[in-house]
């Protein structure tokens, strides 16, 4: 096997990975007046450019909001001048076009432009000129693909995200931490206990988490890079629910260190826990406003489980749901301007989305058993835990609804999940 032909195996072993160890997504719904895009093969090494084009391409039509069109089979040109009348009569908005060329030392050079075909112009004249080594070209593509949605759109992709969430196979409990689209899984923590609530802290780079390693539950803050991690929250009784601040200075947490469960700050060392109201009923699943003013929660206290707020610094509840008699799992949007919640109607348990300013609600899924919402960076999704034929999967729906995904791994149950912050 010759060098090139080496490295180019590589590469797509690493651009493509393993089915039975990741997540797989199945499209379920994609909205309507979706964009036409081409995304024509690259030039340059065959094989590797296939392997990114093919990330590039499932990126997009993942996010229900283009419509793929068969470009042809030969590659195009980047310095080849675009026919936008031929691609007018197609219906195709935008075209891209790219190469990925070897370079020394295994690695490579990645190139694209976007052309915008109505406006008969290159909205991106040579994006992400990057040396990858083989990989890196899953990311790549993944920056390419946020580089084009945001382009066509207007509002930053989330492909280069990531995702945490937890799963549960026979005596054996994983977080795993996965690229956007369920690709390369990495184990943070593996344990014989449970482990719920994972949570990204502002920056990306730690996990707050409640594990029963300790025969209770505790609240650890673990740093990704280096794999350390330490104690946030283990006092008398429960120690739960843990909640960035958006300055990453702070986590609301849920203890019952004098009574019932009643929502405390803590600084992430796990020092100065302070109290921030008082119920006579049990308060929980506290989450931050992104401007950090307000703590969302939910409290049983007015005789069923619903949605308030309070002040980040303590003081009065607000009560914000008053439909129906279970509204649980506030989970502000990235704008502060929506709120995703899980409503029991008719028993079922569906995510729901309200308008802050308005109160008007929605319910975005039709399935029985959703809990665990989490936004993705841009507002534009929402992944949540759900269940099917008795297994736990995670599921995506767009914010309006008409965007469906589920994502799931064979034979094992796949809770809790958390979708990361944008990645600086």
């Amino acid at each position: 096997m010759t060098r090139i032909r080496f490295l180019a195996t590589l590469a797509l072993a690493a651009v493509s990975a393993s089915a039975s160890a990741q997540l797989s997504v199945e499209i379920t719904g994609a909205g309507a007046n979706r964009i036409p895009i081409a995304i024509a093969n690259f030039e340059g090494e065959r094989i590797v450019s296939q392997a990114l084009v093919s990330v590039v391409r499932a990126d997009l039509e993942r996010s229900g909001v283009f419509r793929l069109i068969e470009p042809g089979a030969a590659p195009l040109g980047e310095t080849v001048a675009l026919n936008y009348g031929d691609w007018r009569s197609r219906t195709v908005d935008g075209v891209v076009v790219g190469s990925v060329l070897p370079l020394a030392e295994g690695r490579y050079d990645t190139r694209f432009r976007l052309h915008d075909v109505p406006k008969q112009a290159l909205l991106v004249a040579q994006g992400l000129a990057h040396a990858s080594t083989p990989y890196q070209l899953r990311a790549t593509a993944h920056r390419m693909a946020d580089t084009i949605y945001e382009k066509l759109t207007g509002e930053p992709g989330v492909f280069s995200t990531r995702i945490a969430y937890v799963v549960k196979s026979t005596g054996r409990y994983e977080l795993q931490i996965a690229d956007a689209d369920g690709a390369n899984p990495q184990a943070a923590l593996a344990s014989r206990e449970p482990i719920i609530s994972p949570t990204w802290s502002p920056d990306g780079n730690k996990l707050a988490y409640v594990s029963f390693e300790a025969k209770k539950p505790v609240v650890w803050v673990h740093d990704l890079a280096s794999g350390r991690r330490h104690v946030a929250a283990n006092f008398k009784g429960s120690n739960s629910a843990p909640a960035w601040s958006p300055d990453g200075k702070a986590l609301a947490v849920v203890l019952t260190k004098d009574g019932s469960s009643q929502i405390y700050t803590v600084r992430v060392d796990g020092s100065g826990a302070t109290r921030l109201a008082s119920s006579p009923g049990i308060d929980t699943e506290p989450r931050y406003s992104p401007d950090g003013a307000w703590i969302y929660f939910t409290s049983d206290r007015g005789g069923s489980p619903q949605i308030y707020r309070i002040p980040a610094s303590g003081g009065a509840a607000e009560r914000i749901t008053f439909n129906g008699s279970y509204n649980v799992t506030p989970r502000p949007s990235p704008d502060g301007k929506s709120l995703a919640f899980i409503s029991r109607e008719g028993g079922r348990f569906q995510l729901t989305l309200m308008d802050l300013s308005s109160r008007q609600t929605q319910i975005l899924t039709d399935s029985v058993k959703d809990e665990s919402p989490s936004f993705a960076p841009n507002g534009r999704m929402i992944l949540y835990a759900s269940e099917s034929g008795g297994r736990g999967v995670l599921a995506a729906v767009s914010s309006d609804g008409s965007v469906k995904q589920r994502l799931s791994i064979q034979a094992a149950d796949v809770r809790e999940p958390a979708w990361g912050p944008f990645v600086k």
